[in-house]
């Protein structure tokens, strides 16, 4: 049996409630469901839904800029109230910490080596700065906050990596997808067949992008950082 919760978002002194499937709610949250209208157990939006009072179509319009029952409520799970367990709130929070860990080290390096900072690293300094994480909101929304914690413990600097590569014409077919997947910027074959280009991708990457780069072409690859 289905365990009915009311999901609630609250703006300019208006209520917008909806019925909603506690586990569809939270599979919706987590990206396991893509149909908001799923989650629902009435497809109603309430102004007081204990009551069964209806939320007028005039307020929603004005609130969410539309009257879609769908884009309505996809914002409704996204960034109001939705009552979840204990267990599910715990898994969600683990799962946005996660995320958020793996964009600052993607992204970040340490300003004084120049080199990326360990997903262990960033997490141990998270737990000694007492960042909080919202399990709720996106993880891209958090990170300028979460970093500015992290820079009072952690040496750490977002940055771009800009790379010129080279590789020998037996090996630019096996490299040409890797170039791609890690932003070729430019390229200029040269007349020997191999290939010279510019690369910009994110300095968390550059350790993942070396190894790979060099195992294709079995370490016969040159490289020169030119920022």
């Amino acid at each position: 049996m289905s365990k009915t919760v009311i999901a609630k978002y609250s703006h300019s002194g208006e209520n917008f409630e909806i019925f909603v499937d506690s586990d569809k709610a939270y599979n919706f949250i987590t990206g396991k469901l893509t149909d908001p209208i799923a989650v629902l157990e009435a497809e109603e939006i309430f102004a007081d839904a204990n009551k069964g009072e209806r939320q007028s179509q005039d307020k929603i319009k004005k609130i969410f800029n539309t009257t879609e029952l769908p884009k309505v409520v996809e914002f409704i799970l996204k960034h109001g109230n939705v009552p979840i367990t204990t267990e599910q709130r715990n898994k969600l929070l683990e799962e946005k910490k996660k995320q958020i860990i793996n964009i600052i080290a993607r992204n970040s390096i340490d300003p004084r080596t120049k080199a990326p900072h360990p997903p262990q690293r960033i997490e141990a300094a998270m737990q000694e700065a007492r960042v909080s994480i919202d399990p709720f909101k996106g993880a891209s929304e958090q990170v300028d906050e979460v970093v500015k914690k992290l820079s009072m413990k952690l040496p750490i600097k977002f940055a771009t990596m800009k790379v010129e590569v080279v590789i020998p014409a037996e090996y630019t077919n096996r490299c040409y997808g890797t170039l791609k997947q890690y932003g070729l910027k430019s390229e200029e074959w040269q007349s020997n067949g191999s290939l010279k280009c510019i690369l910009e991708f994110p300095a968390g990457l550059q350790g993942e992008f070396f190894e790979k780069i060099n195992n294709a072409t079995k370490g016969n690859v040159t490289t020169k950082n030119l920022e």
